[in-house]
């Protein structure tokens, strides 16, 4: 069997043993776990559920020192950023508790028995029902909010879906103590001892996608990982959704009026935004399209000449970070505008427009980003119009300006999930109205977000009831006013 150590992201060290790999075996069996846990989850109820995150939520904070101590040695994200990681963590969790308190995520919609212009229509009754057993695969940048505690996993369960996480193995200890605070409240609220499970170890990734108790997939990680594994999930007997969150450019819009107009301020943000946690942000705006001949090159230059070295999450992502920074660099029409100082220093590089292609629109995960030079509105769009789908896209414009930023809201709407209008796209709110998805290779489903309260939309499926007696029906169906807002012959009834 192969050890699952726990290693510290500064120094290299290995820390401690914190499990074996999972063996087929042990997969199975935690996915068999989660599907006996299945219906009693679902029996709890939508309070009852609610009072299991809150739980949880309750657990994590209880633990902070050492969640962050033990995140911090595996990370070196710094305590600052864990400690607001983790409460942004515990307030998903908490936050899926209202989701399910307040209700109207089941759809509820009740069509009576009566006479319609096709002919006689029968009592029909609709609502969101929860898929089964999810796997969740942890992701290397987000210890916490992406991870065993985080989006997937609250979305997941507020949607009465017990969970099987594969865990980092950037991260393991973190994991593995996160996990153990998830089974204690598990075991505080009384709900079914298979609702959480975990497993280690690269080949218990596909192992979880392939075993058919799992019901839906939530992924947050690389494209080559996350296409291998949505190919499995599609390749089973029965396959099922796979919801990947991948590769993203993100681009960022400087309109010839805005870098006129605060070039300095634009410079300032824009290299906070790329560097933030050393560049490891999935929302990372690598591509900033700026006016060539703009006073922001120099502005953007001279802040990254100014900065030091990093230490990223690990030393696939290190290796991984220098190639892309050597192929960016060798590559023609490519150049070097700055860098800072150090070990995995921050580089900005440009390009013009109509050389934009290759390399230049990968990825490279880290603080990196490349300046595009464009030297008409007609450039730039077409340069915006041959890009790979992202999570987001913003735009920064001028004060009075509307012409060219209409144009641009209807080319980089087809292009991302989130549209961002002077500000920067590194940091996604927990809210209704969040959408954190994006078209392909962003996300491999456009439809859906993982974070905000619509995340729990992918753990659901629709299911109506035909003239059913009353006894059979869920609560959010039945004549008695359930609580919930519902939809009545057409009608909505808040």
């Amino acid at each position: 069997m192969t050890a699952v150590t726990s290693v510290d992201a500064r120094t290299g060290e290995v820390l401690t043993t914190v499990a074996q790999e999972s063996t087929a075996e042990e997969t199975a069996a935690a996915c068999a776990r989660a599907a006996a846990a299945f219906p009693g989850l679902e029996a709890m109820g939508r309070y009852g559920r609610a009072g299991l995150l809150r739980a949880m939520a309750g657990a994590l904070e209880a633990a902070r020192p050492e969640v962050v101590r033990v995140a911090d040695r595996e990370s070196a994200l710094g305590e600052q950023r864990l400690q607001g990681e983790l409460t942004r963590t515990c307030f998903q969790l908490r936050f899926f508790a209202e989701v399910l308190h307040e209700g109207s995520y089941v759809e509820a919609t009740i069509d009576h028995a009566g006479p319609t212009p096709m002919g006689p229509r029968p009592d029909l009754r609709r609502m969101l029902v929860p898929l089964g057993p999810v796997g969740v695969f942890g992701a290397s940048n987000f210890p916490l909010a992406f991870s065993v505690p985080g989006g997937d996993t609250a979305s997941a369960l507020a949607a009465g879906c017990p969970v099987v996480v594969k865990a980092h193995p950037s991260h393991p200890a973190t994991s593995q103590l996160c996990f153990d605070l998830l089974a204690g409240a598990v075991r505080e609220t009384r709900a079914p001892s298979g609702t959480v499970g975990i497993v280690h170890g690269g080949p218990a990734g596909m192992d979880l996608v392939t075993h058919p108790a799992i019901r839906a997939v939530g992924f947050t990680g690389s494209p080559r990982g996350g296409r291998a594994l949505f190919d499995a999930a599609q390749a089973r007997p029965e396959p099922i959704p796979f919801y990947a969150e991948m590769g993203s450019l993100n681009p960022l819009v400087v309109t010839p009026t805005a870098a006129g107009e605060r070039a300095a301020s634009i410079a300032e943000g824009y290299v906070a935004s790329f560097t933030l946690g050393a560049g490891q942000f999935c929302t990372k705006p690598g591509l900033a399209f700026v006016p060539a001949g703009s006073p922001l090159r120099a502005e953007l230059a001279r802040r990254v000449g100014e900065l030091g070295g990093t230490v990223l999450l690990n030393a696939a992502i290190s290796d991984a970070f220098g190639e892309g920074v050597d192929r960016l660099t060798g590559r023609p029409g490519v150049e070097v505008v700055a860098s800072g100082t150090g070990p995995l220093a921050p580089v900005l590089f440009a390009v013009r427009a109509a050389a934009l292609s290759g390399p230049v629109l990968e990825e490279c995960f880290g603080p990196a980003a490349v300046l595009v030079e464009y030297e008409s509105e007609e450039e730039l769009l077409g340069a915006l119009a041959s890009l790979p789908g992202s999570l987001t896209a913003t735009v920064h414009a001028g004060e009075e300006e509307s012409a060219l930023p209409d144009r641009l809201a209807t080319v980089l709407r087809e292009k991302a999930g989130r549209l961002v209008w002077n500000a920067f796209p590194t940091g996604v709110a927990v809210s209704h109205a969040m959408h954190h998805g994006g078209p392909y290779p962003a996300t491999t489903n456009a439809l859906h977000t993982s974070v905000g309260a619509t995340a729990i939309r992918r753990f659901l499926r629709p299911v109506t009831w035909q003239d059913a007696p009353a006894a059979v029906l869920p609560p959010e169906l039945r004549d008695e006013d359930p609580g919930v807002p519902r939809r009545v012959n057409g009608v909505l009834d808040p």
